[in-house]
């Protein structure tokens, strides 16, 4: 068995395995925290939140032992651009989004605000442990002003979390909790050797393998549970949980491959990914605020079309139009 198929087996099987090993581990997570009286809110913001986002973390800390930081720093861009290009843009192709009007006053800014901070550290072609570590704090007053603002949202929050995940006894809780984490450290050891080794074959940077492959693989639990909320109904909080991940994508996952070692980058890291992400990030601001203008005048609610969706989707393949000459290039 040759070594490219391998590595091209570890990855599919890596990447499949980390949309399995999240939903157990989130599941259980959530059961543990219901049968320890933990309050639907704390479980929405810690829980489903930084949860959602496991996959991607846990591939960043086996990414930065393996000296592989560039396919960190690519992962949590590149998931960043696939949530909102190719989860929000396929679930609205799929049924109509609602939003709420409290997303421009409270989640939106704080999403600009740290992607602004992103964009600092990355200027300068580094990502340095101090920077890291000093972004990565900030998740700590994310979650206080987070709590503060979904007292007001706590109903379609708990209802989204029910209908998600169902809590088991304490036994069960506790046995997927640790399945899930087994499961999720093995696909991210799988996955991250299965990326290297293929770009190390083939010339391509680790960076464009995290910007690529890897970013759509740790998305697959955002796409899937995105799709299927939308089917059954429940695509309320789609957009929230979309802004939720790309918010922990940044602080938990960028910068714990920078707080464990330093990253050296190209100047395209900034010059055409980091300014992909913003660029996606204000376009999806810019569609929920039409989107909000527009359903306040008709009064049929606010929702974002299939017509937005399709938009999200063109913006997402333009960038791998802009991404495709560093592909062939090696």
């Amino acid at each position: 068995m040759s070594l490219i198929f391998l590595s091209s087996l570890s990855l599919l099987g890596g990447l499949l395995g980390l949309v399995w090993a999240a939903d157990k581990f989130v599941g259980g997570s959530i059961g543990l925290a219901r049968n320890f009286g933990v309050s639907s809110l704390m479980i929405g913001l810690t829980v489903v939140s930084i949860g959602t986002s496991a996959p991607e973390i846990i591939v960043s800390v086996n990414a930065a032992l393996q000296n592989a930081g560039g396919l960190a720093v690519g992962n949590a861009i590149g998931s960043n651009i696939a949530n909102i290009g190719l989860v929000l843009g396929i679930t609205a192709l799929i049924a109509a989004i609602p939003v709420r009007k409290s997303l421009l006053q409270q989640e939106i800014p704080l999403l600009l605000l740290i992607t602004a901070f992103a964009g600092l550290c990355l200027y300068d072609g580094q990502l340095q442990r101090g920077e890291s570590i000093a972004l990565g704090l900030l998740v700590i007053p994310l979650l206080l002003i987070l709590g503060k603002f979904k007292k007001n949202t706590l109903g379609v929050d708990e209802h989204g979390i029910e209908e998600t995940h169902a809590s088991g006894s304490l036994k069960q809780s506790s046995f997927w909790l640790i399945i899930g984490l087994i499961a999720l450290l093995s696909s991210a050891k799988l996955t991250v050797w299965g990326a290297t080794t293929i770009a190390s074959h083939f010339g391509i940077s680790d960076l464009i393998i995290g910007l690529t492959v890897v970013a759509i693989g740790t998305s697959l639990p955002e796409l899937a549970a995105s799709v299927v909320s939308a089917v059954r109904g429940h695509h309320d909080i789609a957009v929230g949980n979309i802004i939720g991940s790309n918010l922990f994508n940044i602080l938990l996952v960028m910068t714990t491959a920078g707080a464990i070692s330093p990253i050296v980058l190209t100047g395209e890291v900034f010059s055409r990914d980091y300014i992909a992400m913003a660029a996606m990030t204000v376009l999806m601001v810019a569609i929920i605020a039409v989107s909000l203008r527009r359903g306040s005048g008709t009064g049929d609610g606010t929702k974002i079309s299939r017509v937005f969706g399709l938009l999200l989707l063109i913006a997402y393949c333009l960038y791998y139009t802009v991404l495709w000459p560093s592909l062939v290039s090696n």
